[in-house]
């Protein structure tokens, strides 16, 4: 049953579909009740692809990690099943004191002021829902340093060990985020894990998200971050992954396109993944939102947080908003403008802490 008159954005319920597929896209087959394959088990303690000083890898390479690409391969798995991961207690900001949309442009003096009262504005939002804010010393020539969970993704282990990986841009220009945040994870007792391989893409917390209160990963490639890397995170935090691949350009990644709401229900912009993809989010969640694709373009919903059934997101998602409230959520508008011409929104300010 749809709850909304909108084609393109909206909610269902499983077994329907508030989409039609492109005329170049197949429509993906929904496999029997239950899936069908097995989960592919991975792992080379030989290679990893993260290192950890002081860590060994054949003690990580001996977990049984679990990457799932398809549908069809979720044979005996249920979110249920994974183990609770508990709630973030607090976030790590930084201020955008050096912040500029793109590395060439120099902003003007209203252009800075604007984003200091923006982002002044989504740190008062979250001290308001009792998640307290850490910061980070902003540092110059680090434009984007602002943005702390593009190149962190963080977590805790079974036994509650504190783990950060360590994002590793395609870019050379932003690698000195990845350095500054290495630092203050370090200082504030975390295990620390980051690429070994210098070639590897990954966009940590930009192309990661945890699926709502369950020790179970999802994480987008494609573009940004390489497969690759997922293996040695499903390692670390010792959690099975949900691998989902980009092809729309227009979202080049997850945060971008995809919001975890609750553990029911997600926000995701169905033109961003391809058929298999989006046969595997549909298998998990029994509500899915589709964004209006152009809000999502210009707006970015799917870059909102949820702090405790709110959904602190950008004023100007208007649409969107609507059915998040539809399914319940509190919504907490804030400007995100100067951000957004950055192509991030709320989400990508606040890196999660445990």
């Amino acid at each position: 049953m749809w709850r909304s008159s909108s084609r393109r954005a909206c909610c269902r319920l499983r077994g329907e579909r508030p989409w039609s597929y492109p005329p170049t896209a197949r429509r993906p087959r929904r496999p029997p009740a239950g899936g069908r394959g097995t989960s592919s088990k991975r792992g080379s303690p030989e290679l990893p692809n993260f290192r950890t000083p002081g860590t060994s890898f054949s003690t990580l390479g001996a977990m049984k990690a679990r990457l799932y690409r398809s549908a069809e391969e979720l044979k005996g798995f249920s979110v249920k099943n994974c183990p609770t991961m508990p709630a973030p207690t607090s976030v790590l900001m930084c201020a955008p004191d050096h912040f500029a949309a793109s590395p060439d442009h120099v902003p003007s003096e209203p252009e800075r002021n604007k984003a200091r009262a923006e982002w002044d504005g989504v740190r008062a939002a979250f001290e308001a829902l009792g998640r307290p804010v850490k910061l980070l010393d902003a540092a110059p020539g680090l434009p984007h340093m602002t943005f702390t969970a593009t190149h962190s993704l963080t977590g805790v282990t079974p036994r509650m060990e504190k783990v950060c990986l360590l994002g590793q841009s395609r870019r050379p220009s932003r690698r000195g985020e990845a350095e500054r945040l290495e630092a203050w994870f370090r200082a504030a007792g975390y295990q620390v894990e980051k690429p070994r391989d210098p070639a590897l893409a990954f966009e940590a917390g930009a192309d990661c998200a945890w699926h709502p209160g369950r020790r179970l990963l999802w994480g987008a490639h494609g573009f940004r971050t390489d497969p690759e890397a997922y293996e040695p995170a499903a390692e670390a935090f010792e959690a099975p992954v949900l691998l989902l691949k980009l092809v729309n350009e227009r979202f080049m990644h997850l945060g971008t396109c995809f919001r975890p709401l609750t553990p029911e229900a997600v926000l995701i912009v169905p033109a961003a993944f391809d058929p298999v993809s989006l046969e595997l989010i549909l298998k998990i969640f029994p509500i899915v939102l589709a964004a209006d694709e152009r809000e999502a373009a210009s707006m970015m919903p799917c870059g909102a947080a949820v702090v405790d059934g709110t959904a602190v997101l950008e004023a100007g998602a208007t649409a969107s908003a609507g059915h998040l409230h539809a399914i319940g959520l509190v919504i907490k508008p804030v400007e995100t403008r100067e951000f957004l011409k950055a192509g991030a929104s709320v989400a990508a300010l606040a890196a999660n802490l445990y």
